[in-house]
């Protein structure tokens, strides 16, 4: 049977017109638009997923759903609190005399160690792996012959996992890994300090190569690590560092079953890139399912996850905001999460807006599109934002941006009166309201001094002010002029920004790693900056292992960093500009090489007190001390700006929490429903071009077939 063309593009038609068009414009499979998982992205690839390794911010958002150290931060509450998550409470701490006795604080000051006790929940389980399957008492995947890793390509092509009980032996393993030299944690050298027997441990492991097995570390022991028995194990410490709790909210000192490592260290697998740094293995809510990053990584709920409560408790307005809803209820809320590889911002922000991503951002382009500046300075969501029922959740961050002094330089550095007038000269200059303003789009705010906002001992207002950048005007903090800082710059010994002797200009050096449009531009206002009161600057930018090489050695004259806070303690800020944190003489992370007795011996005092008035007036001191010295200038505290989809709940911003996934819940059905609304795939043009096609086709058709009929030869049968 012959059928003409205008048929087939009228059963083209009615196929059309009755297929599904729900997926046209969505980048995930049908399967997964109503399921209950989470969606978001990744723009650089996780380098590390091992806790011992692992210290960047695009790893631990994987890390810190998947492994599990003894405490945590509390969701709701602020200031932030730690609260345990394996641990059945705080640890208990004990002090000991240089001979190893208990001694009371209250009778005496001679605190040769703490020592923390630490105990963990029993029933606690490591999520499914192949790590752990045993026949009876042989381990089934920890000797693979060849034949078996033929049918291995990752880790989900083992057909079999079990799993075993978390024990305080895995915490005690975990130390022990930090001291490998093979595993380069970046905190040995910050913890070897500290823990007692931990740098002789690594010092005894890299001289002793046959000491790094696996079975080798689980019979050595260190001075200050031991287990007390399956649920319990303690950790010394070196004289007083109450800081140290708040490590153990970190996956540093989470814990680590031997059999895992056993399992990757097999060379088939290494080959395979199934190792460690790839595939983790925790108790956490989460497991990583598919990692492949170059298109996406799938994080799974842990089937065998224990029941953990959303907080019963919150701080006031909590409730309000529907942050208690869910209060007793077990989590994790949400069954995936889902990260796809996004390299551009702009992709990012068009899907968040069709409602593929349930979670994003603001960039610089993207501003204006979704906030607006309200009358009384305030900001909030745009009109399109707000139809789109969008929430803004804002906070400042724990961070601190600055631009440093090398006071060993010997012409900004040094504490000379004439040098301290040039710092400070050059801090007035350097407006950082004005950056914040062209820069940031308004995010951030004026630092005062290396403390943020939401860390104790920083204070707002006239009492937090920097006395030698800005005063008290009007009930509010205001610049001082450049009149004022030309004043010092002449007092300096540099009338008009010229060498009062030599007469020649004089030019300052600004080491930077950054290139590109957007740090020329911000070159560029530097320049004009210090060009208002006569100085020249000069930018030196190099790649990053150079920039390091010269920050280490000393050569930066001027620099710019940052410092994201590790705990919310300042002390993690203050240890900055301690002496004998001196990067140039020490390797620490005083980068601007500061060194004052005075500063020094406030902050040794400072470290040990409990948040309190006393504390609070010694940190006052210091404050004052390192504004008038003026090793920074001062720089700002970045407010983060993020938009959330109406049907996420549970959102609260907490920046000092690593493990919020299990917090967050998302209404799927609310989702799907809106992504059908907004993106509506535009099918007309295809209906017009098949009515189109159909008008030149149809007469074509028909003058061909009846052609045909004329041309046909009945023959009849004889």
């Amino acid at each position: 049977m012959r059928y003409g063309l205008h048929y087939y593009v009228f059963c083209m038609l009615i196929a059309l017109s009755g297929c599904d068009l729900t997926v046209l414009n969505s980048p995930y499979p049908l399967e997964q638009l109503e399921e209950n998982t989470l969606y978001s992205s990744f723009s650089l690839r996780p380098k590390h997923l091992d806790p011992a390794r692992s210290y960047s911010s695009n790893e631990i958002q994987f890390t810190g759903q998947i492994y599990e150290p003894p405490l945590q931060y509390h969701y709701l509450k602020r200031p932030y609190q730690l609260i345990p998550l394996t641990a059945t409470n705080l640890p208990t701490v004990h002090y000991e005399d240089n001979e190893g006795k208990r001694i009371n604080t209250a009778e005496t000051t001679d605190i040769a160690y703490s020592v923390y006790t630490i105990s963990i929940q029993p029933g606690i389980q490591y999520q499914p792996h192949p790590a752990f399957v045993r026949d009876d008492e042989i381990y089934r995947y920890h000797q693979l012959t060849d034949q078996q890793l033929n049918a291995i390509k990752k880790l989900a092509d083992f057909t079999t996992s079990a799993s075993r009980e978390l024990i305080a032996e895995d915490y005690v393993y975990q130390i022990k890994r930090l001291a490998h030299p093979k595993v380069h944690s970046p905190i040995l050298g910050l913890m070897s300090d500290y823990i007692v027997g931990l740098k002789e441990y690594a010092t005894q492991l890299r001289q002793h190569p046959e000491q790094q097995t696996i079975a080798a570390m689980r019979q050595q022991m260190i001075t200050g690590v031991r287990t007390l028995n399956r649920y319990q194990y303690q950790i010394k410490i070196k004289g007083q560092y109450p800081q140290f709790i708040y490590w153990l909210a970190m996956p540093f000192f989470a814990p680590m079953p031997w059999e895992a490592e056993q399992f990757y260290q097999q060379p088939g697998l290494m080959e395979r890139n199934i190792v460690l740094d790839w595939y983790p293995v925790g108790t956490g809510p989460f497991q990583l399912i598919e990692n492949d990053p170059n298109r996406e990584m799938i994080l799974s709920r842990n089937p065998n996850y224990r029941i953990e409560r959303y907080p019963t408790t919150g701080e006031k307005g909590d409730a309000e905001q529907g942050l208690l809803q869910d209060a007793g209820r077990a989590m994790p809320f949400i069954d995936k999460a889902v990260f796809q590889l996004e390299k551009e911002q702009t992709a990012y922000w068009s899907k968040f807006l069709q409602g593929y991503y349930d979670a994003s951002g603001i960039s610089s382009d993207s501003f204006e599109q979704a906030i607006q500046l309200e009358s009384g300075g305030q900001f909030a969501l745009s009109k399109a934002m707000e139809e789109q029922q969008i929430q803004l959740k804002t906070t400042v961050a724990t961070s601190t941006y600055y631009m440093g002094f090398n006071m060993a330089d010997p012409v900004v550095g040094g504490q000379s009166l004439a040098a301290k007038q040039l710092r400070q000269a050059i801090s007035i200059a350097i407006n950082y309201e004005e950056y914040i303003a062209i820069f940031l789009n308004g995010r951030g705010i004026a630092a005062q001094g290396p403390i943020p906002p939401g860390i104790f001992g920083y204070q707002s207002g006239e009492k937090g002010m920097n006395r030698v950048v800005y005063q008290w005007e009007q009930q509010q903090i205001q610049r001082r002029s450049l009149d004022r800082a030309k004043q010092l710059l002449h007092q300096a010994g540099y009338p008009d920004g010229r060498h009062q002797t030599t007469g020649k200009p004089l030019t300052l050096y600004l080491d930077v790693p950054a290139s590109g449009p957007e740090a020329r531009a911000r070159f560029d206002w530097l320049r004009k900056q210090l060009q208002q009161i006569g100085l020249q600057l000069v930018i030196r930018s190099t790649d990053y292992n150079r920039f390091q090489d010269k920050m280490r050695q000393g050569q930066a004259q001027l620099f710019q960093w940052g410092w994201n806070a590790d705990y919310p303690d300042p002390e993690n800020f203050l240890f900055l500009l301690y002496g004998p944190n001196s990067k140039m003489h020490f390797g620490g992370e005083n980068a601007a090489n500061y060194q004052n007795p005075e500063y020094d011996a406030l902050f040794e005092k400072m470290r040990v007190l409990p948040d309190g008035p006393e504390r609070a007036s010694v940190i006052e001191k210091m404050m004052v001390m390192v504004t008038e010295d003026a090793p920074w200038i001062w720089g700002y505290h970045p407010t983060h700006f993020s938009l959330y989809h109406g049907w996420n709940a549970n959102i609260k911003p907490n920046l000092m929490a690593n493990n919020t996934m299990k917090y967050r819940r998302v209404d799927p059905v609310q989702r799907f429903t809106l992504q059908q609304a907004w993106n509506q795939p535009i099918i007309w043009p295809v209906w017009m071009f098949l009515v189109v096609l159909l008008l030149f086709i149809v007469p074509s058709v028909w003058r061909y077939m009846k052609k045909n009929q004329q041309n046909i030869v009945l023959i009849e049968p004889e």
